[in-house]
């Protein structure tokens, strides 16, 4: 019902990604602006926080987003738990109105699973740009901003090969076949073991983003749109609604 919403009712409906505007197109015959999220350019920061929390650079795969069933947590720490390998997992994460799942997974936090809370600011900063790996085992995206920060901070990822997902990523990172843990724990145990596949990679997915998903272009964009439909003539309101997931 939302989505027939935000394709019957708005001026101008505005999508995330080409995957959603073909959905639109397809499904409501409704033509979408495409405007996708954003991020920044992150360099690499010091390690002090990293030591606090027990953490090394370049010694740890990260996830970042929500503890919710969609984004399959479980089944990257079941693919992890399968590696005989001296890097650790850190999810960092809040639990989103799913609090059972979430406790679920803190249960199986261990010496080389680290389950944290939401991180900002310094912290943030150094536990994003100092990963070895960044991944996204989710089965539902719209175009994840945990998926381009990482980028952003030249950080190899590796995400399912949801159509989101792919469209993101393109030839400048990895791909695992959704909800598929032997797969998962295949392509973990490919990269965890090519440090220079993972830097090359990481390169390609920061210059990605610095040509098509950083914050000031996005909001030009967006701030276009809204200026041409904004005209002191008009006398009605003006509804625009942006689909992100």
């Amino acid at each position: 019902m939302g989505e027939w919403t935000s394709a019957r009712f708005p001026n101008q409906t505005i999508v995330v990604s080409r995957v959603l505007q073909d959905r639109y197109q397809s499904r409501h015959a409704k033509h979408t602006l495409l405007v996708p999220n954003g991020t920044e350019i992150r360099e690499r920061r010091g390690d002090t926080h990293l030591h606090r929390l027990g953490l090394s650079s370049d010694g740890y795969i990260l996830f970042l987003g929500r503890f919710s069933p969609e984004k399959n947590c479980h089944l990257l720490i079941d693919a992890f738990e399968k590696i005989d390998t001296p890097f650790k997992l850190v999810l960092a994460a809040g639990s989103s109105h799913t609090d059972e799942y979430a406790e679920n997974l803190r249960k199986r936090a261990s010496h080389r699973v680290m389950l944290l809370d939401w991180l900002s600011g310094d912290v943030l900063a150094e536990v994003l740009t100092n990963a070895a790996l960044f991944v996204l085992p989710s089965d539902l995206e719209g175009l994840s901003l945990a998926l381009l920060d990482a980028m952003g901070a030249a950080v190899c990822v590796l995400a399912s090969d949801t159509p989101e997902n792919m469209e993101t990523i393109e030839d400048t990172g990895f791909a695992f076949r959704r909800g598929d843990v032997l797969d998962l724990q295949r392509m973990l145990t490919v990269l965890l073991s090519d440090a220079r596949l993972c830097s090359a990679a990481a390169s390609r997915a920061q210059q990605r983003v610095r040509q098509n998903y950083q914050w000031d272009k996005v909001v030009g964009e967006l701030g276009e749109i809204y200026a041409a439909m904004v005209r002191p003539e008009k006398n009605q309101p003006v509804i625009v609604c942006r689909r992100a997931a």
